[in-house]
C-alpha cells in the first residue's frame, strides 16, 4: 500500500524539510581529535528547533519530514519512511508539499501485528485525519490519497511553483511578518523594469550565477517555464504588496531567493534586465544580488502527470 500527502506547514519553527541529525554539540571551540585531523564541531544555538534523538550521540533538528514521519510511524504502527518532494530549507513555507510513504495492508501482516499498516477499506479522509491529529500546530495534512506502488514524488515531479512576496513599507507589517520579506523603503520600486527582468529568466539556462555555493547537483541547467511579478498597494496606502511567481521543472539551492533579491535590486535601479542575462551567460553568482531571507518564500504547487489509481481501486 502507497499513500500520497499534500501537506502544508509555517516553516518558520523548522529546520527545513529534510531530516537533520548531526552530532550533539559541544563546547563552542572545543577541537576533537580524530586520529587524522582535528576537527571542530559548531555549537548550536539553544534556540534551535530539536526533537529527541534515538540515536547516541546525535541531535535530531525539529524539520517537517521528520515531524510527519513520526506521526504517520504512530498511526500506522511501523517504521515507515517518508519521501518528500522537494527540499524547503528553514524558515520558507508550504502550501502544497508532496510525500509518500509505503506501509503493509492488515491481510500482509501475522496475526500478532494485525491493526498495523493502514488497509484501503479504512479510507484516505481517516489517515488524513488520524495523521493530523498526532502533528503539531503548524503543519498539516490536506490530502491523502492512496497511489501506484512505483510512485516517486522527486522523480515524477513535472514542475514546480514558488512564490516569493515582499512587502515594501515604511512599516513592517506584524501581522504577516512571518510569511514576507520587509523592504523598508518609502518609493515605490520599479515594478515593471523587474517584471522585464523576471522575463528574462524564463526558458532553460544555466542557473550558475543563481545557486547557493555548495549546492551538490551536477547540472546547474534547469528550465523555468513562468517567471512573473506583480504588485497591489496596500490596504491603508502605506506601500504595496510585490510577489514573484516562478515555475519550472527543478530548482537550486537558494535560486528562487537569490533570483528575488535580483530582481529587487532592479526594483532599487541598482541592476537592469542586462545585468541579469549577463548572470546568466557569465554564470558568474557575484553578477547576480543577495540571497533574501526564506520567510517570503512558499512553494505553492507540484504538478505530476495523471496517476493510474492501484488495481484495488
Amino acid at each position: 500500500m502507497r499513500y500520497k500527502l499534500t501537506i502544508a506547514y509555517d516553516g518558520t519553527d523548522f529546520c527545513g524539510w529534510q531530516k537533520q541529525e548531526p552530532p550533539e554539540p559541544i563546547a563552542t571551540g572545543e577541537a576533537i581529535a580524530t586520529g587524522e585531523a582535528i576537527v571542530t564541531r559548531a555549537a548550536f544555538s539553544e534556540t534551535t528547533p530539536q526533537l529527541p534523538s534515538q540515536r547516541p550521540g546525535r541531535l535530531a533538528l525539529r524539520t517537517v519530514q521528520a515531524v510527519v514521519e513520526r506521526a504517520v510511524r504512530h498511526v500506522v504502527r511501523e517504521n515507515i519512511q517518508l519521501l518528500g518532494a522537494s527540499r524547503t530549507d528553514a524558515g520558507v513555507h508550504a502550501q502544497c508539499q508532496t510525500a509518500a510513504f509505503s506501509c503493509s495492508p492488515r491481510d500482509d501482516l501475522p496475526p500478532e501485528q494485525t491493526g498495523s499498516g493502514w488497509p484501503a477499506e479504512r479510507g484516505t479522509d481517516r489517515l488524513m485525519l488520524a495523521i493530523n491529529g498526532q502533528l503539531p500546530e503548524d503543519v498539516r495534512i490536506v490530502r491523502a490519497e492512496q497511489v501506484h506502488h512505483r510512485f516517486d514524488p522527486i522523480g515524477d515531479t513535472l514542475a514546480k511553483g514558488y512564490r516569493y512576496t515582499l512587502v515594501r513599507a515604511m512599516q513592517a507589517p506584524l501581522w504577516e511578518r512571518r510569511y514576507v520579506y520587509h523592504i523598508q523603503r518609502r518609493d515605490a520600486l520599479d515594478t515593471a523594469a523587474m517584471a522585464a527582468a523576471a522575463a528574462e529568466l524564463v526558458g532553460t539556462h544555466d542557473f550558475a550565477a543563481f545557486a547557493a555555493a555548495g549546492h551538490g547537483r551536477l547540472s546547474t541547467i534547469r528550465r523555468v517555464d513562468h517567471c512573473a511579478v506583480s504588485a497591489v498597494p496596500l490596504a491603508d496606502g502605506s506601500g504595496e504588496r510585490i510577489e514573484l511567481d516562478i515555475s519550472g521543472n527543478g530548482f537550486l539551492w537558494n535560486m528562487v531567493r537569490i533570483i528575488a533579491g535580483t530582481l529587487v535590486d532592479v526594483g532599487l535601479r541598482r541592476r537592469t534586465a542586462e545585468h541579469v542575462r549577463e548572470a546568466l551567460a557569465d554564470q558568474d553568482r557575484r553578477k547576480a544580488g543577495p540571497t533574501l531571507g526564506p520567510q517570503g518564500l512558499c512553494l505553492m504547487w507540484i504538478e505530476y502527470p495523471t496517476i493510474e489509481p492501484p488495481a484495488a481501486l
